[in-house]
């Protein structure tokens, strides 16, 4: 098992996002000593690009990247909603939807994709509005050692914005298993045990336990 000094590198600038995978994270019992660092915790380094196809691919880059900035064992993830009637975009786009801030428009990147992704689906029927959001987790170990994990959360993009938890797309989404809410109105538990990132996550905790023991 780890050692209370035991550190791990998890490369998000995004600080809800940092927050939601800390949290579930150290919330298994295999990692609960571990002491997860953020890009505040480092020294600065050049980010790459999140160029790739794949949610798999661009949390490789970004693992692979920090474990070479920092020495230690860094963890990246790239996750997206995936909408079945827009042939599974916006995908690793998610994001970005909506392109760059425009001069004069004040919403946040969150705000603008949400209100691009209901325009193009304002026609389709609601039992057309099937989507999911992905979660792959890549770790990148010093000595060369990688380990990917995938994690999915099926459901339905809604007609309006509802909640204020969360972040991203939530406040459109209806996850299968709790289709009443968007996951922007379920609790951090109640979030963290049905989303992609949980699922990712919770795979994940016992491979990384292991490899921190080794």
């Amino acid at each position: 098992m780890s050692t209370p000094a035991a550190q791990v590198f998890l490369a998000s600038r995004n600080a809800k996002k940092l927050d939601e995978l800390r949290r579930i994270l150290v919330g298994q019992s295999e990692l609960a000593a571990v002491q997860v660092l953020g890009l505040d915790d480092v020294a600065p380094y050049d980010e790459p690009v999140e160029d790739q196809p794949t949610f798999e691919g661009n949390a490789l880059l970004k693992a692979r990247a920090g474990v070479a900035a920092t020495g230690l064992v860094s963890i990246a993830d790239d996750s997206g909603l995936c909408v079945d009637a827009l042939n599974g975009m916006p995908g690793v786009l998610s994001a970005r939807w909506s392109g760059p801030a425009v001069a004069g428009d004040a919403r946040s990147t969150d705000e603008r994709n949400n209100a691009l992704l209901l325009a193009q689906l304002g026609d389709v029927p609601d039992e057309r509005r099937t989507a999911h959001f992905v979660c792959a987790v890549a770790v990148a170990h010093p000595d060369g050692r990688e380990i990917v994990v995938e994690g999915r959360m099926t459901g339905r993009v809604i007609r309006e914005v509802r909640g204020s938890g969360g972040f991203g797309y939530d406040v459109l989404f209806a996850a299968d298993e709790r289709p009443d809410l968007t996951t922007a109105e379920l609790s951090r538990e109640e979030k963290d045990a049905i989303s992609h990132r949980g699922h990712a996550l919770r795979q994940l905790a016992p491979l990384l336990a292991r490899l921190l023991s080794d």
